[in-house]
């Protein structure tokens, strides 16, 4: 209701997502939850506060229908895909690349963070990286198309400014070099941990990811999962050790001025104030530990995983292998096609019952439970369009006269409860023409396309070749990172910045540290991050409030709702309050018919 809301308010938003919250258990969920969190708390905020969101997530969105029906975005939207990029950029984050047609058209596509859903998130560590597979290229490729046209965006789009652009430029260039970044970091570690050279400690660090990077392209994909995983947990040991190493460090020496002890104050107080700005989910704060644990698997491991296996074009998390021995004939063929119209037609007339028999979600399962016992017993099932037609008129009146909803507690619901029995869909099948359309519709776009090899083989060498040359300009800026810090790290008795060295109490030691100029560069740009980031979400929180509460005050009553209040307690109120005035009882029974809540 929040997001319908949103875009019933401003015309000019077309979409608008909610915030996510993924369910299941076991570790890679925990670490999934806060990483959903910080996501939404800071990225999604400060994209809706200084520009537009880039992705309205496909578990849960709402799209206004004129939006999707302008000129090129659902046209463009439903075409397949005939270049290399269009199968990486269309099909890997379709709900992403959607956003970014929308944007590209000139509309507005907000967050909502008081709007709540729960997705099921993956369970394993093969399944979490074939589905970030798809959605790292994808995320950078749209990002590309955006800044390509971002003129033309600019002058269309009233909601992307120059700056906003040039922000989410900066947020490229971060994602780009985020495994060197992830290799410094390693690299310091091992300096805390081992006592050694910073440019020794950064060879060491960089050995491992540069084999895995030579072997995945040679090795299977599972294998390379296996490799990742078995190197994730080495570094979360290393993670938690050097941790654990800095703390006692810093208590040992009662010195907080360093780099390492620095950026870990800074994020963890960074975490908790955020946290604590969000009060109904500050338990998410303490699955931050696992989630700093996780940084090399996240941001070096799976980085390498998506981008060598870039040309897989798979969905890769809920493909099914078939049957042994299943052969697809013309025969099965044609009756899959029957079967998958069968349910679109079936569903297209659950909508079309849902005004008088309950909730779609009950019609769908018990459809769903009826096909299967139907299949089991070899007869047709009792909701079927062949047992629609034999229905007797009498039995027709008497599922109307069965209850309309089963939640009348859904405001939805109730809504559409309070309209007269005139405006009441009541059709038990489907028209000639209506039935045609979806029979046309199902032969288009639901039926499996004709599979050509030698264009499939054509397609796959592009995809290699696309593949290559992303890959050689991606880990070339990366080495690049690494190469001038190294350079700068071996003439660090000439090239570096001295920073006075503080204890605990904030007092000068009479020490100085030496950073060199890459380091107090990422220092600088992670407290410029968090200056913008932080400054949005507080702008953001301060707005979900007043819509929130501006919701509540001018939701309307339903007739029902009004209905509900007992006879027995308006007959007891007129009887105790006869001396009392008329705007006394109106107000007593409008805040009794709330239930006792407080009227705004």
């Amino acid at each position: 209701m929040l997001l319908i809301d949103r875009l019933k308010m401003y015309p000019r938003v077309g979409a608008a997502c909610g915030r996510i919250h993924p369910t299941g258990s076991g570790p890679m969920v925990w670490y999934q939850k806060f990483e959903y969190a910080v996501g939404h708390w800071l990225q999604k905020t400060a994209e809706h506060v200084f520009g537009c969101v880039l992705c309205s997530p496909g578990c849960f969105s709402l799209f206004r229908a004129a939006a999707l029906m302008d000129n090129n975005v659902m046209k463009k939207y439903s075409i397949k895909s005939s270049k290399a990029q269009h199968y990486i950029q269309y099909d890997q984050g379709e709900d992403r690349w959607l956003c970014t047609l929308l944007l590209r058209q000139g509309w507005r596509v907000e967050y909502s963070a008081a709007s709540d859903a729960y997705t099921n998130a993956p369970e394993e560590f093969k399944e979490f990286y074939n589905q970030r597979r798809r959605w790292v290229p994808s995320t950078m490729a749209n990002i590309v198309d955006l800044l390509g046209s971002a003129t033309l965006i600019t002058q269309k789009n009233p909601s992307m400014s120059r700056p906003y652009m040039v922000y989410q430029l900066f947020n490229l260039v971060s994602f780009i070099l985020v495994p060197s970044t992830v290799i410094l970091m390693i690299a310091g570690s091992l300096t805390v941990l081992l006592d050694v050279q910073p440019n020794g400690a950064l060879i060491m660090a960089l050995i491992p990811p540069a084999i895995f990077l030579g072997i995945s392209f040679k090795i299977k994909p599972d294998t390379q999962i296996l490799i990742a995983a078995i190197m994730s947990t080495l570094y979360a040991f290393l993670m938690m050790t050097t941790t654990i190493v800095i703390i006692g460090t810093m208590v040992k020496d009662k010195s907080i001025l360093t780099p390492s002890s620095l950026f870990l104050i800074a994020l963890a107080c960074f975490y908790i104030v955020t946290a604590l700005m969000h009060p109904q989910e500050i338990g998410l704060v303490f699955f931050s530990f696992l989630y700093i644990l996780c940084i090399p698997s996240s941001y070096l491991l799976l980085s390498i995983y998506a981008m060598v296996n870039m040309n897989n074009v798979s969905w890769g998390t809920r493909e099914r292998a078939p049957a042994a021995g299943a052969a697809n004939t013309p025969q099965t063929t044609a009756q899959n096609a029957e079967s998958t119209f069968t349910r679109f037609f079936s569903l297209a007339k659950c909508c079309r019952k849902l005004c008088r028999r309950g909730s779609a979600e009950e019609l769908i399962v018990s459809l769903d439970m009826q096909n299967m016992e139907a299949t089991e017993s070899d007869t047709p099932p009792q909701n079927s369009i062949v047992e629609d037609l034999r229905m007797s008129e009498e039995e027709r009146r008497s599922r109307q006269q069965e209850p309309a909803f089963t939640f009348p507690n859904h405001s939805w619901i109730t809504q559409l409860q309070s309209l007269s029995d005139d405006m009441r869909l009541r059709e038990d099948m489907l028209e000639e023409d209506e039935e045609q359309f979806f029979r046309e519709l199902t032969a288009k776009y639901l039926e499996p396309l004709t599979e050509n090899k030698k264009e499939q083989k054509q397609m796959a060498n592009n995809l290699n070749e696309l593949r290559n040359k992303i890959n050689f300009i991606y880990f070339i800026l990366n080495a690049f990172w690494l190469i001038a810090t190294f350079t700068l790290q071996l003439l660090n008795s000439t090239a570096f910045i001295q920073v006075p060295k503080l204890d605990i109490h904030l007092n000068y030691t009479g020490e100085y540290v030496a950073i060199e100029p890459l380091g107090f560069m990422f220092i600088l740009t992670f407290i410029f991050l968090v200056v913008i980031q932080f400054s949005a979400m507080l702008y953001h929180r301060i707005q979900t409030l007043i819509h929130y509460v501006a919701f509540l005050d001018t939701e309307s009553m339903s007739e029902n709702q009004k209905e509900q209040q007992p006879l027995k307690q308006v007959e007891d109120e007129k009887s105790d309050e006869e001396s009392d005035d008329d705007e006394d009882i109106v107000f007593s029974r409008v805040l009794n018919s709330h239930g006792g809540g407080i009227l705004v």
